[in-house]
Formats: structure tokens, sequence, C-alpha cells
């Protein structure tokens, strides 16, 4: 171990925290390249799922570039790369944003509904046999509940 840290400044995990831990990131990274696996299939990116169905919600079906990044946990540079990329296969067009001269809104197009409304069968019966269908109801209440205590800043 590196003399970088002495033991009383870092709280390591105990045996059965990095347990906890590890467990969780393997689930998170099994769940994730499988639903991820099963939209490639398709066509579609996981990224590409989000985007088109947080714009199939909104009013207009359009949200600024701002508030899709915040969603997504993505900067703005990398939203705006990754809806280049959508924009190219029909799937959004940007518009100006009249509040903010240098922004954008994200607008789902027809072919971009289209898409999401083929992929969302796939993607629930994915969710489904991935997670739903292999934990009890009580399993679920406690995944929801501990994802409510996580997903919020710490």
């Amino acid at each position: 171990m590196s003399k970088k840290w002495s033991s009383e400044a870092v709280r390591w995990l105990d045996a059965d925290e990095e347990r906890a831990w590890r467990a969780l990131r393997r689930m998170m990274i099994a769940i994730q390249s499988r639903t991820a696996h099963d939209l490639a299939a398709i066509g579609l990116s996981d990224p590409d799922y989000e985007v088109l169905s947080t714009l199939s919600e909104r009013p207009g079906r359009a949200s600024t570039l701002r508030e899709q990044a915040a969603k997504m946990g993505w900067s703005r540079s990398r939203l705006s790369r990754h809806a280049s990329r959508m924009e190219a296969r029909g799937l959004v067009r940007r518009e100006p944003d009249p509040d903010d001269g240098r922004g954008c809104y994200l607008v789902l197009t027809e072919d971009g509904l289209e898409a999401l409304e083929d992929a969302a069968p796939i993607h629930l019966e994915s969710v489904r046999r991935h997670v739903i269908d292999r934990l009890s109801p009580a399993d679920l209440s406690a995944l929801e509940n501990i994802a409510r205590k996580l997903e919020g800043p710490a």
C-alpha cells in the first residue's frame, strides 16, 4: 500500500462494506450491459433511448439541451455531440432557445417517435427479463428504497 494515505485519514471499507460495494458495482454493470445489448440489437444506444423517452414525455416533445444534459448527468458538450449523431439519423432536431442565445432545444422528430415506439416494448421486455421478473415484490420495494437514498446528493 502506498504511504500517501495514513490509515487514520482514510475510512477503509470493512469486509461487509467491500462485498456490498462490489456487488452493487457488478449489478449496475451487468444490468447496464444487458439492457444496452438488447437496445443495440435494434439500433439504439442507452443514451439514444434516454433522450427519445425523455423528449416524448415533455410538452411539445422538446427539452433544452441544458435540461436534458442535467437529467442524464452529462455535460452540455457531450450531449451536444451525441445529439448531432441522433440528428444525422433523423431522430431529433435542434431549434433555437429564445431564452438562451447560445442554447437550443432538442425536439423529438416523427422518426424519433417511431423509433421509440418500436423500441419501447423491446426495452421493457429487457428490463423485465434482467431485473423485474427476477425480484420479489419485497425485493423491488427494497431496491426502490435503496435507489431513493442513493440517487440524491450526498
